[in-house]
């Protein structure tokens, strides 16, 4: 796909607003006509700009409002390990994120379970399949932003 030009931009906010808003909408907000506006989704959809559209859910009404942030360091640095930690994680559905990091802490993952009870079972499977030798968890008190939207104000620099 060509560079992106500000339709595609307003294409993109508005889907991180709204990805359920039906077509002539979309286009109306963007300032295109419905035909033209539907080419530019499907382009931002096959250059991979729109990886999927998901719905954003209620995690206190579906019993997952609890926020933990479970910070690992290792002594092990190998890929061996870590595609063995990766494959550890995968099928854990109450871990929402996982990176590695850089400076101190080698891996930080984010968790959503009910309660304090529900992350020590989390805990107790995530070492029943891999050694980990320093972890600590720390559970957020309230949330003051949370957001999926990709600011769109980096395309076009460099």
């Amino acid at each position: 796909m060509a560079k992106l030009d500000a339709f595609d931009l307003r294409i993109l906010a508005r889907l991180q607003e709204d990805a359920s808003l039906p077509l002539a909408e979309l286009a109306e907000a963007v300032g295109l006509s419905s035909s033209p506006c539907w080419r530019r989704v499907q382009k931002l959809e096959e250059g991979g700009y729109i990886k999927r559209r998901v719905a954003l859910l209620d995690r206190d009404k579906l019993k997952a409002g609890v926020t933990v942030f479970i910070a690992v360091r290792t002594a092990r640095h190998s890929m061996e390990w870590l595609e063995r930690f990766h494959a550890a994680v995968q099928d854990l559905p109450e871990i929402v994120d996982f990176y590695r990091m850089s400076g101190e802490i080698d891996y930080l993952l984010k968790a959503c379970v009910s309660d304090i009870a529900a992350y020590d079972a989390l805990y107790k499977k995530l070492i029943s399949r891999i050694d980990l030798s320093d972890v600590t968890s720390m559970f957020a008190m309230e949330e003051l932003k949370s957001t999926s939207a990709i600011p769109l104000g980096f395309v076009g620099e460099g």
